[in-house]
């Protein structure tokens, strides 16, 4: 079974979810996890159009930042049948004194809080201290923890990754066009040139068992494609052994989201 962990449908912005399906079922994609995308509070798409499609959606929300009772609002959206909530490792709740309050109850309502950030933001203390105050909330954090097209040294993501030592923690693995540059010429077979070891470096931390492929579907089909995105972490060396990419690109997600 593979999963995508991270993509985006919508019907304000992006793509709506019958595009995300068509690209799914071409690259042999068999579930997604479904990220609210920045700016949008209103989940009701989301709900809706994964309702019609029986168990192959999960639902990530996002609350409002202004919302004058966010721990109220998750409740409801935890019995509409969300997955999820995405908040940044600095996100802020106006009528919350204590942001860590919604980190926490998202655990107590079991949900998964996708994390969304650069690595600067995961490296901080902050952020490890929320992560160390919620130890029954289930963390993934995004995008490899957004440490994006980078050069040497990676100060940041290394310390970024010291996550790694909280149990409750995964991260998600990106497509390289997210973290390696378009080769200037594109040869007929897709390859990327030059990749930095930030794969490596993550299975070093997380190992493969808490890894996950997440697409950024439809971004990603303005750098390599959604399926080399699939491809690019299907035959990356650094999952070549045992059953690691298995897990990779599905088995981990599996457990993390319920499917």
């Amino acid at each position: 079974m593979i999963i995508d962990t991270h993509c985006h449908a919508g019907n304000n912005w992006f793509l709506p979810i019958e595009s995300l399906e068509f690209e799914m079922n071409q690259a042999g994609v068999d579930a997604a996890v479904l990220i609210q995308h920045g700016g949008t509070y209103n989940n009701d798409y989301l709900f809706d159009e994964a309702a019609k499609r029986g168990d192959r959606f999960k639902v990530v929300v996002l609350v409002d930042p202004e919302d004058s009772d966010p721990l109220g609002t998750l409740e409801k959206l935890a019995e509409q049948g969300a997955a999820g909530i995405r908040i940044a490792p600095d996100g802020v709740f106006n009528a919350l004194s204590d942001v860590t309050d919604i980190w926490r109850k998202a655990g107590e309502l079991g949900l998964v809080v996708s994390s969304l950030g650069d690595d600067k933001r995961f490296s901080t203390d902050g952020f490890k201290k929320i992560i160390d105050d919620c130890p029954d909330t289930q963390i993934v954090i995004e995008h490899l923890a957004g440490v994006g097209i980078t050069d040497p040294p990676y100060t940041d993501y290394e310390s970024a990754l010291e996550c790694a030592t909280r149990p409750n923690t995964t991260i998600k693995v990106p497509g390289l066009g997210e973290i390696t540059s378009r080769p200037p010429r594109l040869l007929p077979e897709f390859r990327f040139d030059n990749i930095p070891p930030l794969f490596e470096m993550a299975y070093e931390a997380f190992g493969a068992d808490r890894m996950m492929w997440g697409s950024d579907y439809p971004p990603s089909a303005g750098r390599e494609g959604y399926g080399n995105s699939l491809e690019g972490v299907r035959s990356h060396p650094a999952f070549a052994n045992g059953d690691d990419i298995d897990w990779v690109l599905g088995k981990t997600a599996a457990r993390v989201w319920g499917f």
